[in-house]
């Protein structure tokens, strides 16, 4: 019998058993009053039904020896066995929180038992040469990403839609070994996505149940164990090298991870306790900055799926070519990260924002913005990244042999000679947050000069012997996009976010569509304590009528003020030009103060 019939068949019976049955759960969820109710520090409004996570533990576990039993592969089952039974201790240990709320140090005790259990039995990472480090590391493993999806499980859909995404990935590096036979965790990994999706489909915005800790403890867990060595992992023909057996798991579970990581420095740096909860994961700092709470989801969704397809990408390219793809990734990973970690979300003044009291800030202030460190650390990836990418394009991806001494030999010097022309031409005088086209022919500047420089001092020093002429042309225009791309990264990310007005701001409205309401846009943006959310512009020029400015729809002219204020619900209007004639002016102003609408010029003004 064909292994693709048996998981196809299996995710099939897995997917509609889930879809059955988490309504049912659902509804005796409700009925016995377990509902999660809206908190303070908690995302949802309303109250919602739990314990979604039984759904997902019992569609696994019948399903998973049902089908096993019935294409008579039951002795399949026999190496999952400790996973699936300490598995069921994580979900019991859950639910068991869910219905009484246990104390997180308890839980986390619990935790580090069942994982070491786990552990005994074979579910060890195998990234070091020492046991004692395997095993210990392990065990961190295992808990770490258990509480990684419990701590993910933030808004509808997405700790269920990531979990989904990192087992498919998982279950592609099971079956692309090219074993033509059925093999433990591919079987199990259909029936546990079957599960999943059928709980999605209830937990996608708008949830109508949650999975609770006993469905976020059990998925983390299970994932974890499936990314030991006892399950089987896949990681191709490049597994001899650490750096890709540490790279495919980590790559695979990355979401969870990244935004674990995230929100405990956050709130470590903010002086919040970890394990308090709050609004002030990643999926809420999209929101906060405009994005809809199904984008958000969406988004990390993406990000989830391409980090899978880069751990894929991992057992099949070279060595060379796999270190260029993953730290592209994680350099626009960093830039989209710092932008949600410029979003305030807490009370308290934050180390990424403000300069307040500590010893850490100023020192954090000082070599980030004032001396240009971050620039200069950030120039010393890209400029080696594009060289060592212009000798992998020229030479074909095989810029080791013969070709690897003189990249070498001559990266120091293209380090050297493209610094010296990024300082001397003032590439390091910009700021990122109001990078423009002079700022590009700078760049244009100061990388030609660095390159120029660097090929006639490897000229002098060498004689070009064994250099390619092509390879400085390549390195260019590869250095040209990754600092430009780096210097726009917080236009682009903020430019990316839909202008929606934001919660909490008075309702405004600019009166011109042109270089003044410009500025006024921008400094209702940057401006925060303005209290102002933008909801669009009003010109008088049919030209821009109907249109979008800068993001921003443009409902009109003056002549419907009144129906656009109503409609919007505007508070306020900004007049964005100073020349409005008298006449004009009066008439704005008799209509804004029969609606009670406050009109205003936004003065800028420099200290």
């Amino acid at each position: 019998m064909s292994p693709l019939f048996v998981y196809v068949f299996a995710f099939a019976a897995s997917f509609l058993v889930s879809l059955f049955l988490t309504p049912l759960i659902r509804h005796l969820a409700i009925k016995g009053n377990f509902v999660a109710r809206p908190r303070d520090d908690r995302w949802h409004k309303r109250p919602i039904s739990l314990l979604g996570g039984v759904s997902i533990f019992f569609t696994l576990m019948v399903v998973w020896q049902l089908a096993s039993f019935v294409f008579g592969f039951y002795t399949s089952i026999k190496p999952l066995l400790p996973l699936a039974l300490c598995g069921m201790a994580i979900f019991l240990l859950g639910l068991v929180d869910d219905l009484l709320e246990i104390n997180p140090q308890h839980k986390l005790v619990g935790q580090v038992i069942i994982a070491s259990v786990l552990v005994i039995f074979g579910f060890q990472v195998n990234w070091f040469e020492s046991m004692t480090a395997n095993l210990v590391i392990s065990i961190f493993w295992i808990v770490g990403i258990t509480n990684a999806f419990n701590l993910l499980d933030n808004m509808d859909g997405l700790s269920a839609g990531i979990a989904l995404i990192a087992g498919l990935f998982l279950f592609l590096s099971q079956v692309s070994s090219g074993i033509q036979s059925i093999f433990p965790a591919p079987l199990f990994l259909s029936v546990f996505l079957g599960s999943l999706v059928g709980f999605l489909i209830y937990n996608f915005y708008p949830a109508s149940i949650f999975m609770g800790d006993s469905g976020s403890l059990f998925i983390g867990f299970l994932l974890a164990g499936l990314t030991t060595r006892a399950s089987g992992l896949v990681v191709g023909p490049q597994s001899h090298h650490l750096a890709s057996v540490l790279a495919i798991p980590i790559l695979i579970l990355f979401i969870p991870i990244l935004d674990t990581t995230f929100v405990s420095l956050m709130r470590k740096l903010s002086g919040r306790s970890i394990s308090i909860g709050g609004q002030d994961h990643s999926s809420h700092r999209m929101v906060a900055i405009g994005f809809s709470e199904r984008t958000a989801v969406l988004i990390l969704y993406s990000f989830a799926a391409v980090s899978g397809l880069l751990a894929m990408a991992i057992t099949r390219l070279s060595l060379g070519v796999s270190l260029v793809l993953v730290v592209i990734y994680l350099l626009f990973i960093i830039f989209f990260w710092i932008n949600l970690a410029r979003v305030k979300v807490y009370p308290e003044k934050s180390i990424v924002s403000e300069v307040n009291k500590g010893k850490l800030t100023p020192l954090f202030i000082e070599l980030t913005y004032k001396r240009r460190l971050f620039e200069v650390l950030l120039d010393l990836v890209l400029i080696p990244l594009a060289y060592w990418s212009s000798y992998l394009i020229r030479f074909e991806g095989s810029a080791y042999g013969a070709n690897f001494p003189i990249f070498l030999k001559s990266l120091p010097i293209v380090v050297a000679c493209q610094l010296f022309s990024f300082f001397l031409l003032g590439v390091y005088r910009g700021i990122w947050q109001y990078v423009g086209m002079r700022d590009v022919i700078i760049y244009v500047k100061a990388i030609t000069v660095g390159t120029v420089l660097a090929a006639l001092v490897n000229l002098g020093i060498y004689r070009f012997m064994g250099f390619s002429r092509t390879l400085f042309i390549i390195y260019w225009m590869i250095l040209m996009a990754l600092v430009t791309a780096s210097r726009f990264s917080y236009r682009l990310i903020g430019e990316a976010a839909p202008k929606s007005p934001m919660n909490g701001g008075r309702r405004t409205l600019i009166y011109g569509a042109g270089a003044g309401g410009q500025l006024v846009m921008q400094e209702i943006e940057r401006n925060k304590n303005l209290g102002l959310a933008l909801v669009g512009f009003i010109d008088d020029d049919i030209r821009k009528q109907d249109r979008r400015f800068l993001g921003y729809p443009v409902f009109g002219g003056k002549g419907c003020l009144n129906e656009i204020i109503d409609k919007y619900q505007i508070s306020e209007v900004i007049i964005s030009f100073r020349n409005m004639d008298r006449l004009t002016l009066n008439s704005l102003k008799k209509g804004c103060n029969a609606l009670g609408v406050n009109l205003s010029r936004l003065d800028i003004v420099i200290e």
